[in-house]
Protein backbone atom coordinates (compact mmCIF):
# COMPACT_ATOMS: atom_id res chain seq x y z
CA UNK A 1 0.00 0.00 0.00
CA UNK A 2 1.74 3.45 -1.17
CA UNK A 3 1.53 5.95 1.43
CA UNK A 4 0.43 9.49 -0.06
CA UNK A 5 2.88 11.92 0.63
CA UNK A 6 1.75 15.55 1.23
CA UNK A 7 2.87 18.42 -0.76
CA UNK A 8 3.73 21.94 0.29
CA UNK A 9 3.07 24.88 -2.28
CA UNK A 10 5.74 26.13 -4.17
CA UNK A 11 6.33 29.77 -5.27
CA UNK A 12 5.87 30.15 -8.84
CA UNK A 13 5.67 33.43 -9.67
CA UNK A 14 5.25 36.69 -8.82
CA UNK A 15 2.99 39.21 -10.51
CA UNK A 16 3.39 42.86 -11.22
CA UNK A 17 0.51 45.37 -12.27
CA UNK A 18 3.19 47.71 -14.09
CA UNK A 19 2.56 51.72 -15.85
CA UNK A 20 5.01 51.18 -18.54
CA UNK A 21 5.63 47.44 -19.03
CA UNK A 22 7.50 47.63 -22.00
CA UNK A 23 10.63 49.98 -19.75
CA UNK A 24 9.99 47.07 -17.26
CA UNK A 25 10.70 44.28 -19.66
CA UNK A 26 14.04 46.35 -20.62
CA UNK A 27 14.68 46.88 -17.54
CA UNK A 28 14.61 42.81 -16.38
CA UNK A 29 16.45 41.48 -19.45
CA UNK A 30 18.89 44.53 -19.49
CA UNK A 31 19.68 43.68 -15.58
CA UNK A 32 18.76 40.63 -14.89
CA UNK A 33 19.00 38.39 -17.47
CA UNK A 34 15.23 37.47 -17.83
CA UNK A 35 13.40 36.83 -21.23
CA UNK A 36 10.20 37.03 -22.33
CA UNK A 37 8.97 33.34 -22.35
CA UNK A 38 4.93 34.27 -22.79
CA UNK A 39 2.74 37.09 -24.32
CA UNK A 40 -0.80 38.01 -24.15
CA UNK A 41 -2.37 40.40 -25.82
CA UNK A 42 -6.16 41.81 -25.34
CA UNK A 43 -7.88 44.67 -25.54
CA UNK A 44 -6.50 47.34 -23.43
CA UNK A 45 -4.06 44.59 -21.76
CA UNK A 46 -0.60 43.18 -22.29
CA UNK A 47 0.30 40.45 -19.96
CA UNK A 48 4.07 39.24 -20.00
CA UNK A 49 5.94 36.27 -18.37
CA UNK A 50 9.67 36.84 -17.79
CA UNK A 51 11.73 34.33 -16.64
CA UNK A 52 15.90 33.65 -16.57
CA UNK A 53 17.02 31.14 -18.76
CA UNK A 54 16.71 27.72 -18.03
CA UNK A 55 14.07 28.40 -15.11
CA UNK A 56 11.11 28.94 -17.33
CA UNK A 57 9.19 25.87 -15.64
CA UNK A 58 10.41 27.33 -12.05
CA UNK A 59 10.14 30.77 -11.15
CA UNK A 60 8.56 33.73 -13.37
CA UNK A 61 7.57 37.79 -13.04
CA UNK A 62 4.36 38.38 -14.88
CA UNK A 63 4.10 42.11 -16.19
CA UNK A 64 0.32 43.57 -16.46
CA UNK A 65 -0.01 46.81 -17.78
CA UNK A 66 -1.89 49.85 -16.54
CA UNK A 67 -0.50 49.82 -12.67
CA UNK A 68 0.70 52.44 -10.88
CA UNK A 69 4.57 53.76 -9.98
CA UNK A 70 5.14 52.94 -6.86
CA UNK A 71 6.61 55.65 -4.10
CA UNK A 72 8.40 53.40 -1.84
CA UNK A 73 9.84 55.47 1.13
CA UNK A 74 13.65 55.49 1.83
CA UNK A 75 13.18 53.09 4.29
CA UNK A 76 10.99 50.68 2.61
CA UNK A 77 13.82 47.67 2.01
CA UNK A 78 10.71 45.29 0.57
CA UNK A 79 12.71 44.17 -3.42
CA UNK A 80 13.44 41.37 -5.24
CA UNK A 81 17.09 39.30 -4.77
CA UNK A 82 19.09 38.04 -7.47
CA UNK A 83 22.21 36.35 -6.63
CA UNK A 84 25.49 36.97 -8.62
CA UNK A 85 28.53 35.20 -9.11
CA UNK A 86 31.15 37.81 -7.49
CA UNK A 87 31.77 40.93 -5.90
CA UNK A 88 32.74 42.57 -8.87
CA UNK A 89 29.71 41.08 -10.57
CA UNK A 90 27.64 43.22 -7.92
CA UNK A 91 30.34 46.21 -8.18
CA UNK A 92 29.52 46.21 -11.98
CA UNK A 93 25.73 46.33 -11.43
CA UNK A 94 25.76 49.09 -9.61
CA UNK A 95 27.92 50.70 -11.58
CA UNK A 96 25.56 50.31 -14.58
CA UNK A 97 22.40 50.90 -12.39
CA UNK A 98 24.41 54.49 -11.44
CA UNK A 99 25.18 55.52 -14.80
CA UNK A 100 21.76 54.81 -15.44
CA UNK A 101 20.24 56.60 -12.82
CA UNK A 102 18.69 53.95 -10.40
CA UNK A 103 21.03 52.81 -7.99
CA UNK A 104 19.36 53.09 -4.22
CA UNK A 105 21.96 51.06 -2.49
CA UNK A 106 25.63 51.29 -3.03
CA UNK A 107 27.77 47.97 -2.71
CA UNK A 108 27.93 46.98 0.90
CA UNK A 109 28.79 44.25 3.28
CA UNK A 110 26.50 42.95 5.78
CA UNK A 111 27.06 39.67 7.95
CA UNK A 112 25.89 35.84 6.98
CA UNK A 113 23.28 35.42 5.67
CA UNK A 114 23.37 38.77 3.83
CA UNK A 115 26.31 39.15 2.09
CA UNK A 116 27.71 41.93 -0.29
CA UNK A 117 24.92 43.50 -2.60
CA UNK A 118 23.62 46.58 -3.92
CA UNK A 119 20.20 47.97 -4.70
CA UNK A 120 18.98 49.06 -7.87
CA UNK A 121 14.70 50.69 -8.78
CA UNK A 122 13.14 49.04 -11.89
CA UNK A 123 10.98 51.54 -14.19
CA UNK A 124 8.15 50.91 -11.98
CA UNK A 125 9.59 51.96 -8.31
CA UNK A 126 9.95 48.13 -7.19
CA UNK A 127 13.08 47.98 -5.44
CA UNK A 128 15.72 45.19 -6.78
CA UNK A 129 18.74 43.48 -4.35
CA UNK A 130 21.81 42.02 -6.64
CA UNK A 131 24.22 39.75 -4.04
CA UNK A 132 27.17 37.61 -3.56
CA UNK A 133 27.69 35.37 -0.79
CA UNK A 134 24.02 34.61 0.34
CA UNK A 135 23.43 30.87 1.08
CA UNK A 136 20.75 30.83 -1.65
CA UNK A 137 20.50 30.75 -5.52
CA UNK A 138 23.75 28.60 -5.33
CA UNK A 139 24.21 26.59 -8.15
CA UNK A 140 24.49 23.00 -7.51
CA UNK A 141 27.39 20.96 -6.31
Amino acid sequence: MAVAQYHYPRLTHIALHVADIDACIRFYGEFCGMVETHRREQPQQTIVWLAEPGRESEFIFVLMNGGQDLQLADNDYRHFGFALPSREAVDAIAERAGQAGCLIWPPRDEPFPVGYYCGVKDPNGNYVEFSYGQPLGEPPA
